[in-house]
């Protein structure tokens, strides 16, 4: 009788412990608000001084200050850790701001994140850089990445959209206006579909027009043909559509040169000018061409086709060495792009200022990504798991690089989405030959549409 007592009164603790753990891998971010953040706060409260000492983040104090000490305590003067600001918990962690002490620089508080991370119990501590003296710590609770959850303030602006969850729990706005051209490499299955289906829907809201290739016959973009302005599904369409767009960059510099008073004669090279000093009732649509498989744009087999290939390679290097001024902006996908595709790979690809690789295959695919801006972000790159689809780095050639994932969005949301825009199409006369085909939706009979089932089932 007394064994049964003993294993009801330990029925209760162990229920909850037992829940605890579940919710910490099922609903982290229930567990993180409920269990997770008092127990981190507490931890931070009760050892900040002793860790601050520990990660050798405290100087000796004043004279004035330790004479103060001596004569109103009369302890022992101990070192003086950065004077910690005011909590602020989040739904993925916390936030804290540090005054630096002298002679310390928001370096040394980097180099210790990780020991802080294992101190106060957090996944893990990024540190920014606020003012001068001043460093804001993030404490990221648990693992945002495995179930992406994009935050709720991430309104877009125009060319600015929020395709991507970043690990600090802050979301990764692609911004053209920054960052004109952008190459994104992933191996197949690697989440590199899913971060192209983001970025068209996502602009798609815009009045921006989009324009694709797409040699894999259109698999990828076609589902999006009702918001495309143009779309190439092989070589050969992309052979004609490439010239037309150089054109359109043409004449929107002649537009530039016209309403500045600029002579016709200059040559493109020297106008240092854009589209966005144009005033808004002349100034022309920006338009962003995604490139998916760019691999097939260089393969060839025949002589005529290297002609055509060295033709369209050609043209790509001048859309993205002079098209951010016109509001031409390239995206280009691929699974490897380096000097073995041919001539002008290298040179295409040392224009594209942001990098973004998923799961590649071989270290030496990460490195023809980020290698010539990041080195210390290819180990990173290499050791993404195929468990994680959606999973990149990103960098750009500031040096800095960071973590993503892309949320899930199903094919058929994303054409839903496409088909919903399709009004905010800017209208390009020259681009009305490639548009795409778009067939009507089939009708549904009232009968044959499916009935929601009662939620109790």
């Amino acid at each position: 009788m007394t064994d049964l007592v003993t294993l009801a009164e330990l029925g209760g603790p162990l229920a909850v412990i037992g829940g605890a753990a579940y919710a910490r891998h099922a609903y982290p971010a229930v567990y993180w608000s409920t269990v997770g953040l008092p127990l981190s706060v507490a931890r931070l409260l009760a050892s900040y001084s002793s860790t601050m000492d520990a990660c050798g983040l405290t100087v000796e104090p004043s004279r004035w200050r330790a004479l103060a000490v001596r004569a109103t305590t009369r302890r022992e003067v101990r070192p003086v850790p950065p004077r910690r600001g005011i909590i602020r918990p989040t739904s993925t962690g916390l936030r804290m701001r540090l005054r630096l002490v002298p002679g310390q620089e928001p370096a040394d508080v980097a180099a210790s994140a990780e020991r802080l991370r294992h101190a106060w119990g957090v996944h893990a501590v990024h540190v920014r850089d606020v003012k001068p003296g001043v460093v804001e710590l993030w404490l990221v609770g648990f693992d945002v990445l495995q179930q992406v959850r994009m935050p709720r303030r991430s309104d877009s602006r125009p060319l600015q959209v929020p395709v991507a969850l970043r690990e600090d729990a802050t979301a990764f706005v692609r911004d053209y206006r920054t960052v004109p051209h952008e190459l994104v490499l992933g191996a197949t299955l690697s989440g590199k579909s899913m971060y192209l289906r983001n970025l068209v829907t996502r602009l798609a809201a815009q009045p921006v027009v989009l324009v694709g290739i797409d040699c894999k016959r259109g698999v990828e973009l076609a589902p999006f043909a009702s918001r495309l302005s143009a779309l190439a599904t092989d070589p050969d369409q992309a052979a004609e559509l490439l010239p037309v767009l150089v054109k359109e960059m043409e004449d929107r510099y002649d537009l530039i040169k016209t309403r500045q008073g600029i002579a016709p004669g200059t040559a493109e090279e020297l106008i240092t000018s854009d589209i966005w000093g144009l005033p808004e009732d002349e100034r022309p649509a920006p338009l962003v061409l995604f490139i998916d498989e760019v691999a097939e744009l260089f393969m060839v087999a025949t002589r005529k086709e290297e002609e055509r290939r060295d033709e369209m390679v050609t043209q790509l290097i001048r859309l993205a060495q002079l098209g951010r001024a016109a509001g031409i902006y390239l995206e280009v996908c691929g699974q490897r792009f380096g000097a073995e595709l041919g001539k002008g790979a290298t040179m295409l690809r040392a224009q594209l200022t942001g990098r973004v690789c998923h799961r590649v295959n071989d270290e030496a695919s990460a490195k023809m990504a980020l290698g010539d801006i990041a080195p210390e972000a290819v180990q990173a790159s290499c050791a993404i798991a195929p468990e994680l689809p959606g999973l990149a780095v990103v960098g750009d050639t500031s040096g800095g690089w960071s973590r993503i994932r892309t949320p899930y969005l199903s094919l058929a949301e994303a054409a839903a989405t496409c088909r919903a825009t399709a009004h905010l199409a800017p209208d390009v006369p020259a681009l009305n030959p490639f548009r795409p085909y778009v067939p009507p939706l089939p009708d549904v009979a009232p009968g044959s549409m499916p009935t929601a089932r009662p939620v109790t089932e």
